[in-house]
């Protein structure tokens, strides 16, 4: 029996959808038959719906970006149950939009698979939203400022803390300073009361004040741990620096947030996220506590993005609870625990990466070794007997080095054991002999592509010109030797926003305008598989997201432009107009 309706419906779409072209879009909403044009837009999709139940979900009249090879590229899609059903022309897909279907209408923009988030931290990101931001601070003065204005307003013997300083991106050095870095007599005359601890944008160091080293026992006395540096001026007195292990003397002074806080960091960082299109987030490294907390949270439903985890832990503590926990997926696709994180060295901007030779601005120092090699070989055997995957945090050439070693060493013990997909976190700095190896050992290099434009304007100063043209931040040259690349930010340490850090892979533009070794500028398809398909293969998701196919997630994140078209300097100006979590619009950037 010919289905009249169905046709005439069809024969609507082709005659009114054409497909147009936006360049600046402002306003993106569901639309029934009769709908108006919206000024800067492409016209409105006028369609019928059937009497049908239909698809739940039905995305149109733009143009979608699947990632996958047999079909790069359709005009709608549908889906049910969380899950794509259909893909193909408008005519197609406009035959399943039933009287309760949620019609995404693109206006000519264009869709792609939700963004994956392949490296950051994800209560580290809540947490970054309810302390001083220490980002756009000009300089150290700024900081002292804003340290003063939070004193004034706390109780005695609260904490003051704050996040994202850098000392290479402020207008002056502060004087006086040791390596840069201030004294912390500034800070402890405006709060003498609050012990005060100030995150370095990397992670890898703090700065405290008076009271926080007298709560922690830090005096001129104190010897330097190992993986760790107390700084000190050239009478041998405490700065207030502390690089990395050496923070933790103090920072394992504060509680464990109570629950509610704790609620609300994960509330803030799934927010951030989905606010940026992000609809899958790796979390890089948390305590067995906090995962306990957060796979509890994803059974509650109260997670807003999918969650898949790294374990930070000693070795006692992964021998006693690796193999409970282990969660391949969980909570309908919300959550999954199946990598171990150690980091092996600290970062180039605080000078603690682990290099072959010493730093060109620190003739005495190679940087610092955070974790032991013996412990890293047990963990990476712990990794192959439980099933997880081993991804370590390495940046120095040096501690590159080392993990390939780690790594190499590890496969041949284990000959049995394939397709391991272990992961580099960061691969910033390679010595040239190295980066070859990534391909032939299948090691993925889980990078940062805004790390190159943020931190380019000093890492010549830390290694020189000719290592840094060798080695540092070599997309191109990884994907040559057939490594996969797989992107993100690091959050908190960067901003989260996958728009910045796919325009810093794919122009390496730095704040001033010139261009960081421009050889080795991803091309934009491979900058945008970075954020979906490979980031997905990253954690053996490939088969559930990552690319808009029949049977995977719905999670799709619509964008105000086309980033794969529009001039380059135009991609930093792209808005999230929606995220698409499992079929559902959770996120909305119009009224």
């Amino acid at each position: 029996m010919i289905d009249w309706k169905k046709i005439t419906v069809a024969l609507l779409t082709v005659i009114l959808l054409p497909l147009v072209a936006c360049q600046a879009p402002t306003e993106n909403h569901a639309h029934d038959a009769g709908s108006e044009d919206i000024p800067g837009l492409g016209p409105a999709a006028t369609f019928e719906r059937t009497d049908e139940v239909g698809a739940d979900l039905v995305v149109l009249n733009g143009k979608i970006v699947t990632m996958a090879d047999g079909q790069p590229e359709v005009e709608a899609l549908a889906a049910t149950g969380g899950r794509i059903v259909a893909l193909g022309t408008q005519a197609d897909v406009a035959a399943q939009i039933g009287e309760q279907t949620e019609v995404v209408d693109l206006r000519g923009r264009l869709a792609i698979p939700g963004f994956i988030e392949a490296h950051a931290h994800f209560m580290g990101l809540g947490d970054s939203l309810i302390q001083l931001d220490l980002r756009q601070a000009n300089n150290w003065d700024d900081i002292v400022a804003m340290v003063e204005k939070a004193a004034a307003d706390a109780a005695p013997g609260d904490w003051i803390r704050g996040r994202g300083w850098h000392q290479d991106k402020w207008s002056a050095a502060p004087e006086p300073n040791v390596e840069g870095f201030p004294l912390h007599e500034s800070l402890s005359a405006v709060s003498p009361d609050n012990p005060v601890l100030l995150t370095h944008a990397s992670g890898h160091a703090s700065f405290v004040n008076a009271k926080a080293l007298e709560m922690a026992g830090i005096d001129d006395s104190t010897a330097d741990m190992e993986g760790g540096e107390i700084l000190r001026d050239a009478n041998g007195k405490a700065t207030g620096l502390l690089r990395e292990r050496a923070a933790g003397l103090v920072s394992r002074l504060r509680e464990v947030p109570p629950e509610s806080e704790q609620r609300r960091m994960a509330e803030l960082a799934s927010r951030e996220s989905l606010q940026n299109g992000i609809t899958s987030f790796q979390d890089a490294g948390s305590s067995y506590d906090t995962i306990a907390f957060l796979k509890q949270l994803a059974e509650e439903g109260g997670l807003g993005v999918r969650l898949w985890m790294m374990i930070r832990a000693s070795e006692e503590e992964h021998r006693e609870k690796l193999a409970a926990t282990l969660t391949k997926e969980h909570a309908n696709g919300m959550f999954a625990v199946s990598g171990i994180k150690i980091s092996l060295d600290g970062a180039l901007g605080s000078r603690g990466a682990w290099l072959l030779e010493p730093y060109t601005d620190s003739p005495d120092s190679t940087g610092l070794n955070t974790a032991s090699l013996e412990y890293t070989r047990n963990v990476a055997q712990l990794a192959i007997d439980h099933g997880y995957q081993l991804c370590i945090h390495a940046i120095g050439d040096r501690a590159n080095r080392e993990v390939l070693d780690i790594y190499e060493e590890t496969f041949k013990a284990n000959p049995d054991a394939t397709d391991l997909r272990w992961r580099v976190e960061h691969a910033q700095h390679l010595h040239p002999d190295d980066i070859p190896r990534f391909g032939e050992l299948d090691v993925i290099a889980s990078m940062q592509g805004v790390h190159c434009t943020s931190d380019g304007p000093w890492v010549p100063d830390r290694l020189g010109d000719q290592r840094t043209e060798e080695g540092a931040y070599v997309w191109q040259k990884l994907l040559q030797s057939g490594a996969v690349i797989i992107n993100g930010t690091d959050a908190p340490v960067e901003d989260i926003s996958p728009i910045a850090s796919y325009y810093s892979s794919v122009s390496r533009r730095l704040p001033d305008g010139s261009i960081f070794y421009g050889d080795q500028r991803m091309q934009r398809l491979e900058a945008l598989k970075t954020y979906t398909i490979a980031a997905a293969y990253g954690v053996f998701q490939e088969d559930e997201k990552g690319s808009l196919e029949v049977g995977k997630l719905a999670d799709i994140t619509v964008l105000s432009q086309d980033i794969l078209t529009v001039a380059e300097e135009e991609i930093p100006k792209t808005e999230i107009v929606k995220t698409i979590l499992g079929g559902e619009v959770v996120y909305s950037g119009e009224g």
